[in-house]
């Protein structure tokens, strides 16, 4: 009989674990799940209860065929994926592929990958939870239906390889809904007045006018303005009162998912994806001089608060050792736990606050010590002392109409401030340094400011505000924010501008089809209460069938209602406003393989098309086409003169015997094009694959016969044909995860190759 076999799901894992297991156990892992639903069909039988049928994924053979080699001989399996839903999914689903008679399987849940924390957890073994794979399998197959039975609608209503997705539409319906309030705002005018003051002694300070008449000052324009300025001008300044206290702050708890990504994008510049990347290698396990990689912090998917007791007390040790007995409590402080939230882990922490930063920064990587120090701040910070701040303001009237009021503070004692500062302690220290003054003194009116403003509408979505948005509403759940933020990019539903959301035209047009179609999936609340009944599922107050029968009912008749009232774009376009500068008819909003286009709906007999802008407003901006008048070549149909013009798709050669002559050709593939090496793969096309950049400068691939060919992809394509389908060639593509690969262009063939 062999060693008792582990089996984790990250690879980078398998060090970590060996280094304090020793020769005791086998370790492999399954690379992540190694089964899922088919690629091909909808995989799920909605007439027998919404049975599964689970297939091994593809480029998983050699990993099933190494974990079975492994387990040969092995009666006793641990299982030690991640310890959370999709951990669970991927621990049943190795049992699945690994049982056999008298076989015993036990499930491991470490949540740090620390000697102890493996310990504890192989000491703490249990059953494989039921409850979590249901609400997990739940999630699965809701959104298995969702999007493969809205996406294909899609593509006959618009255009093909687009995508719905249960979480992420809603997603680009918040940013949608952001973007038309910008659009519609007015901003109103309203004025502000401060008035530089001297007491008896320096420094001159500055205060502001808050109230008229004992209500809220309400300035709204120039005049009103002018007969207060004039007012102040020549009335006499006295100090009415000085309000003191004390207050004592205390810091956040450690962070949990959705916190650690927002501070991470807001301190740091991370992305949401980069930032839950970073927090899986330390929590994996890295070499800090120990004789082996090790887990440096808890593991990092949680929206849980709780902290272990000896990890408090390992932290109060460091800080009286360390900081200053003085920032130490004398009692560990423990933080209360959201109602909804899952406590099955801890918040993020240093797995050891004696790997400090500055201790272990020569064996990370840049980015690795900016998050770890992040965490080891925050997670130390919480168990010291509160701030105690001094908080001045002085109240200023002027004639009995007008109060002016100034404040100020001082860190009486900074606390946890010295180690982690907040955004209020920020405001605290950028507050001006108040003079001595007394109540009932006179000061002295140096100059009166009057200032214009206007109101703004609400900003736009920046990644971190977004990911507190979703966490506000209860959508998602904080470990996918990263995916879904990727997936809505990746679809071109929206752009990151100047590090903000803003939706394409693609994304509002798909937008408002599903939410008109489908109001319950793009439903806000709804959507949070799906959540809410997946938590229910995972905690056994709820059945997984019964949660799939309500929702599946309403959504079939809806996808039956959608397939004949929705409104196909396709070919026919989005109406706009603009009539066509060439005949005068009406011009729409078209979508191609390479973006969105103005189009003239008199085609064919008219066949104007333009790029377009669209302002603040949303307002439409015809971009004039730019004609080169100098002749290039003679056109081979015709012999007119050949010159340069620019479409929305870069430069080509066009025939000025046009119409009658309506013979084009690229310039050397476009002015940015690069050749690959490949022949086109469309039928009777003698061009040959370049590479180009699109108008937003991404890299794409297109026929060098463009416009009479419209040949393109995004990914590169590669001379190969799918051994699966009938698709004449594939492309290639590169993850972190896989590594590069070539993958079959077909979405609904889905054949992998790695590289």
């Amino acid at each position: 009989m062999t060693k008792p076999l582990i089996i984790v799901e990250s690879p980078t894992k398998i060090k970590t674990l060996k280094k304090y297991l020793g020769k005791e156990y086998n370790v492999a892992a399954s690379a992540g799940h190694i089964r899922d639903l088919p690629v091909k069909t909808l995989g799920i039988d909605v007439d027998k209860q919404f049975k599964a049928k689970y297939v091994n994924i593809n480029d998983k053979k050699k990993v099933i065929a190494n974990l079975k080699k492994l387990a040969k001989d092995t009666r006793e399996i641990y299982l030690a994926p991640d310890p959370d839903r999709e951990g669970e999914a991927i621990a049943f689903h190795i049992m699945e592929i690994l049982k056999q008679k008298d076989r015993v399987f036990h499930r491991v849940l470490i949540h740090e990958l620390t000697q102890k924390g493996i310990q504890d957890a192989l000491k703490k073994t249990q059953r494989p939870d039921t409850n979590k794979y249901d609400a997990q399998q739940a999630r699965r197959k809701l959104d298995r239906l969702v999007g493969y039975q809205i996406s294909p609608l899609l593509w006959q209503k618009v255009q093909r390889g687009l995508s719905a997705g249960r979480v992420q539409s809603v997603a680009v319906k918040i940013i949608c809904d952001r973007e038309r309030e910008i659009r519609k705002f007015i901003p109103e005018e309203y004025w502000t007045i401060t008035a530089d003051l001297l007491g008896d002694t320096p420094p001159e300070f500055n205060a502001s006018l808050i109230k008229i008449d004992k209500k809220k000052a309400k300035i709204s324009n120039a005049e009103q303005s002018s007969q207060i300025v004039s007012d102040l001008e020549k009335a006499q300044f006295i100090i009415d009162r000085i309000k003191t206290k004390t207050i004592k702050r205390n810091p956040l708890p450690p962070f949990i998912t959705s916190k650690l990504q927002q501070d991470a994008i807001n301190r740091l510049r991370f992305s949401a994806k980069k930032t839950m990347i970073v927090a899986q290698q330390l929590y994996e396990g890295i070499d800090i001089g120990t004789d082996g990689p090790e887990g440096l912090i808890t593991y990092m998917r949680t929206d849980s608060t709780r902290i272990a007791p000896d990890a408090a007390q390992e932290a109060r040790d460091f800080i009286v050792q360390n900081i200053g007995k003085e920032f130490s409590l004398a009692e560990p402080r423990f933080f209360k736990t959201k109602n909804k939230a899952q406590d099955a882990h801890e918040a993020i922490r240093p797995t050891s606050v004696f790997h400090s930063p500055d201790r272990i920064k020569a064996y990370l990587s840049a980015d690795q010590f900016k998050l770890y120090d992040l965490i080891w701040k925050r997670f130390v910070a919480s168990q010291m002392t509160q701030a105690v701040i001094d908080q001045k303001t002085i109240l200023i009237q002027a004639t009995d109409r007008y109060t002016f009021s100034l404040s100020g503070s001082t860190v009486k004692f900074p606390g946890y401030m010295s180690l982690y500062s907040q955004e209020t302690d920020k405001a605290d220290k950028e507050t001006q340094t108040l003079p001595e003054l007394k109540e009932g003194a006179f000061v002295k009116t140096l100059k009166i400011n009057p200032s214009q403003h206007f109101t703004k509408p609400k900003p736009r979505f920046s990644e971190a505000s977004l990911v507190k948005e979703l966490e506000k509403n209860g959508i998602g759940r904080p470990s996918t924010y990263a995916s879904i933020i990727s997936v809505i990019q990746d679809k071109g539903y929206v752009d990151f501008v100047n590090r903000y959301f803003v939706p394409s035209e693609l994304g509002f047009i798909v937008n408002d089809l599903l939410v008109s179609s489908f109001p319950n999936i793009l439903n806000i609340s709804f959507t949070a209460q799906m959540e809410n009944n997946l938590d229910d599922v995972e905690n056994g107050k709820l059945d997984e069938i019964k949660l799939l029968t309500d929702f599946y009912g309403p959504f079939k008749q809806t996808l039956e209602d959608a397939k004949e009232r929705m409104v196909s774009v396709k070919g026919v376009g989005v109406e706009t406003p603009l009539t066509c500068p060439a005949c005068n008819s009406p011009l729409n909003i078209k979508i191609g393989r390479n973006g969105h286009f103005l189009a003239c709906t008199a085609y064919p007999e008219c066949s104007f098309t333009s790029n377009y802008t669209r302002n603040e407003k949303g307002e439409i901006n015809i971009v004039e086409t730019k004609v080169d008048n100098t002749r290039v070549k003679d056109c081979v149909k015709c012999g007119k003169a050949m010159v340069k013009k620019e479409g929305r798709f870069g430069l080509f050669l066009a025939c000025t015997g046009y119409p009658d002559c309506k013979h084009t050709e690229s310039v050397n593939g476009g002015n940015n094009a690069k050749a690959i090496g490949m022949k086109c793969i469309q039928k009777d096309c003698d061009g040959e694959i370049v590479e180009k950049k699109s108008k937003r400068g991404k890299l794409f691939f297109g026929c060098s016969n463009f416009p009479d060919c419209t040949f393109a992809s995004w990914d590169k394509p590669v001379e190969k044909p799918c051994p699966d389908c009938d698709s004449p060639y594939l492309v290639y593509k590169e993850t972190k995860k896989d590594g590069p690969f070539l993958k079959c262009p077909n979405r609904e063939c889905g054949y992998k190759e790695p590289l």
